[in-house]
């Protein structure tokens, strides 16, 4: 298969994971679609292409490139991916936040879902535990990779900071991380909620190698991760600054704050829909 080709496959997959988001959302009438859109190419990069994995899932990784999700209140882009990576059927998205489902609204472990290590969605936390995993990977001279995905309202945590520190200082150099710079919060445009400043200079003040890229054009993402993979393994941790639009792939959705935590009604679904491929059959 070509890389055009590839490429292309990527995108398709991309426009079918879209789908599903704004139809898991709107039948509980609940969840987050804005983030779960503008993030829809990243994880379809990752899962489709660059991360190393098994659908039979052990929990452990070992010899797999591990994920973690921090900002995990974007849980349907994830299920989606997942199910789409023959983790679990399809079908089961269809329970997405309904009783007694396996798909919380935020990804947790006692259910037993495969794909998921850490319950997450208290905001803050992904970075400290991908941070773990990377040096228990070392530890065991396992030389895969650790990936995780923050979201950029999230790094208004304390606790953020105290990982960044602690990654540069130790030299955890096989963790990847990945920053959603889409500028919204639940509250409204970050830079008026709490500005970041200079997020380049700051990792970069850390000790982290610092990489920006458009998360919202598959070439962009995939050429991205790949040079994250090269930039890796040399004394420092790698950080991908990678500025989306939240809600993109939806026209009336897109770069607003208001869709950060609301669903669709009938007719916006309908509208949604209308803009995006069905590729891959709907669930």
């Amino acid at each position: 298969m070509s890389q055009a080709t590839d490429i292309q496959t990527l995108k398709k997959t991309s426009s079918q994971i879209r789908r599903d988001i704004v139809r898991m959302v709107h039948s509980c009438q609940s969840g987050h679609p804005g983030g779960s859109l503008g993030c829809t190419d990243f994880f379809v990069a990752l899962y489709f292409k660059l991360l190393k994995h098994d659908p039979k899932f052990n929990m452990l990784g070992a010899g797999e490139d591990l994920f973690f999700l921090s900002n995990g209140h974007i849980s349907p882009v994830w299920y989606s991916t997942l199910a789409r990576s023959g983790y679990f059927d399809i079908k089961e998205l269809a329970t997405f936040r309904k009783l007694d489902s396996r798909l919380q609204g935020h990804p947790a472990t006692h259910e037993h879902l495969p794909g998921i290590r850490i319950a997450s969605g208290s905001l803050g936390q992904g970075l400290s535990v991908a941070l773990g995993a990377a040096q228990s990977k070392k530890l065991n001279k396992d030389d895969r990779f650790v990936y995780v995905l923050m979201g950029d309202g999230e790094l208004q945590e304390g606790q953020v900071w105290e990982a960044a520190m602690y990654a540069g200082h130790n030299k955890v150099d096989n963790l990847i991380a990945t920053i959603d710079y889409n500028g919204q919060q639940i509250d409204g445009p970050v830079d008026k909620i709490l500005s970041l400043l200079n997020l380049r200079a700051k990792w970069e003040a850390f000790g982290w190698i610092v990489q920006e890229f458009n998360g919202n054009v598959m070439e962009e993402v995939v050429a991205g991760l790949e040079n994250a993979q090269k930039l890796a393994k040399q004394g420092k941790p790698v950080m991908n600054l990678m500025k989306t639009e939240m809600g993109f792939g939806v026209d009336y959705m897109v770069g607003s704050h208001k869709w950060h935590g609301v669903a669709p009604n009938d007719d916006e679904l309908s509208k949604a829909l209308a803009q995006l491929e069905e590729t891959l059959g709907d669930y």
